[in-house]
């Protein structure tokens, strides 16, 4: 008996308060901030950087395809570009398929090696 009058005779719990809606969406806010600054951001630069890079190549420029075909730029079009990885041999290719413009020379001293 003496647990039975013990435990009614404590108070009931208080309310628990409900959290603020700041509170409750500021860990989504932060989460979706990080993700962007780490994630979206550079990769939204290094596109723009591409089509900066796709945009400038020239005739006669030495060029890296995605695939690793090292040659020279002998034609271009809007979509497309020929290259020459050798002598008498072209490719067609796409404009976005070249990964990196190389610097004037480069071709030569492949060969040479």
């Amino acid at each position: 008996m003496f647990l039975i009058s013990d435990a009614l005779a404590e108070a009931a719990p208080a309310a628990a308060q409900q959290p603020s809606m700041i509170a409750t969406f500021l860990p989504l806010v932060l989460i979706f901030g990080v993700m962007y600054f780490l994630l979206i951001r550079p990769q939204v630069k290094r596109q723009k950087e591409h089509k900066k890079l796709v945009e400038a190549i020239e005739k006669g420029d030495e060029v890296i395809t995605n695939g690793g075909m090292l040659g020279r730029v002998i034609k271009l079009s809007d979509g497309f570009i020929t290259i020459e990885v050798s002598d008498g041999v072209t490719v067609v290719v796409q404009r976005q398929a070249v990964a990196t413009v190389m610097p004037k020379g480069t071709l030569k001293d492949m060969r040479d090696a």
